[in-house]
């Protein structure tokens, strides 16, 4: 029997401050005016993208003391920017990354539930933790918790939100036959929660929403990561490129839902994917060239450097060979808040390995972080992009992806208008939205009050 196909789930990142955007491009706009983020959404929902995502950055990072180029645009506020987008939009899915390591559960809860009702039930959230005392310094509590302490504050707090998210049932608010006036039972919103991170009580204000909780991302690549997407996450982000280690994510994150009381279809697979398209493969190879020299400037290529050399490298010709002096492996890095610190743990070896492969290719530095950090996922024709995506959704490698285009904010435009069609065609993507909330899109149930109870106790 032939197996039928699977649906494709595609999505949009506005990207915000990083190396992927070609800034230099003409059509490059702003990443903070409003303009700009309801272009892209709206191109993303005259695709019929199941949502539009944000990530999140609670400060600026910093270089050598100084605050890094890219993030002098600066972050605006993630709750603020998606009721916004609440208002110009209709069907599409908006998802906002918050971190779980210093808000508090009543405040988060309170606003995904609020967006929840302001859109009509297309709210989701990225659930993340924050790994650096530098970002804590911007709060109260500050400090450093280990990854272990994290994660277990991150179900904890999940679980915390949940349970303020189930405290309204949904049929509480009742009008009385005399005067006509609303009521609310004397339940509704009370909530109770004691455990190792929280010790709340009180009486939650918002009635349950359309899609009675957000849906809930989670991104990371770790043991524990991947334990948090099983037991808690609606979706999980995965970085993994290739069909094959694509493969290998899919079938080890899915493997892990029975445990937890969950069908491989109540998770869903979807990695970050970069584009480049032209009129025959070889005019998109040759884009994808330009964009990825475009990408990193030779300024750009020595800070790229110094996240492993941890040492000011000013002074090198970012067109000339790597230098000879080996990483500084002390613990006071030159880098302050990014995430890229973290991607080499063994700097050394990591150099060792960079001088060969530049060696062996005769690259410059700037070609070695050309080479080893700006690679497109998609490179073709509108076709074989289609093709493509269409060949990892149905060998398992992915459920879908989140297109993250290298201008903002009409960089989506293209995909939309000539890969789309092919996808609609091939009857493996909506040509219309066939629901009205996020989880419709997704094909994700609505939950009932105290699911994620069950599922715990499960």
């Amino acid at each position: 029997m032939t197996k039928p196909l699977k649906q494709i789930h595609l999505a949009a990142h506005f990207p915000g401050v990083n190396n992927t955007t070609v800034w230099s491009d003409p059509e490059a706009g702003s990443h903070i005016e409003f303009s700009s983020f309801a272009h892209f959404a709206r191109t993303a929902e005259r695709a019929k993208f199941d949502f539009l995502f944000l990530a999140e950055g609670l400060r600026l990072r910093e270089q050598g003391g100084q605050i890094y180029d890219l993030d002098v645009v600066g972050r605006p506020d993630t709750f603020t920017v998606l009721a916004a987008l609440a208002a110009v939009t209709d069907r599409l899915g908006l998802t906002g990354t918050i971190n779980s390591t210093f808000n508090e559960p009543y405040e988060v809860a309170r606003q995904f539930a609020s967006l929840d009702h302001l859109s009509g039930g297309r709210s989701a959230w990225n659930v993340v933790t924050s790994w650096d005392a530098f970002t804590g310094e911007n709060f109260r509590r500050g400090g450093f918790l280990p990854q272990h302490e994290r994660y277990s504050r991150a179900r904890e707090f999940l679980g915390t939100a949940n349970e303020l998210f189930d405290s309204w049932r949904g049929d509480e608010i009742v009008a009385d036959p005399d005067t006509g006036t609303f009521l609310a039972d004397a339940k509704a919103g009370a909530f109770v929660h004691q455990g190792q991170h929280f010790d709340i009580h009180g009486r939650f204000d918002v009635p349950r929403s359309p899609q009675g909780r957000p849906v809930i991302f989670q991104a990371g690549d770790s043991e524990e990561g991947r334990e948090f997407a099983a037991a808690d996450a609606d979706a999980i982000f995965s970085r993994h490129a290739t069909l094959e280690e694509g493969r290998d994510f899919y079938r080890d994150v899915k493997r892990r839902l029975a445990k937890y009381g969950r069908g491989p279809d109540e998770l869903l697979i979807l990695p970050a994917a970069t584009f480049v398209l032209g009129d025959t493969d070889a005019d998109a190879e040759e884009r994808a060239r330009e964009v990825r020299r475009q990408q990193v400037s030779g300024a750009t290529a020595l800070k790229h450097l110094e996240f492993v050399w941890n040492r000011d490298l000013s002074s090198y010709d970012p067109e000339g060979p790597l230098p000879d002096v080996d990483p500084d492996v002390s613990e006071e890095h030159i880098a302050r808040g990014r995430a890229q610190v973290r991607m080499y743990r063994d700097p050394l070896a990591t150099a060792r390995e960079w001088r060969e492969r530049a060696a062996a290719n005769n690259w410059s530095i700037r070609d070695l972080v050309i080479h080893t950090g700006n690679r497109q996922t998609f490179v073709g024709t509108p076709a074989s992009v289609a093709r493509t995506i269409n060949d990892f959704v149905q060998a398992d490698a992915s459920d879908g992806f989140i297109l993250v285009p290298h201008i903002t904010p009409g960089g989506l435009d293209e995909f939309a208008d000539t890969v789309v069609p092919i996808l609609q065609e091939q009857g493996v993507f909506r040509a219309d939205y066939e629901g009205t909330t996020l989880r419709d899109h997704l094909g994700l149930a609505h939950p009932d009050a105290g699911s994620a109870d069950r599922r715990e106790a499960s």
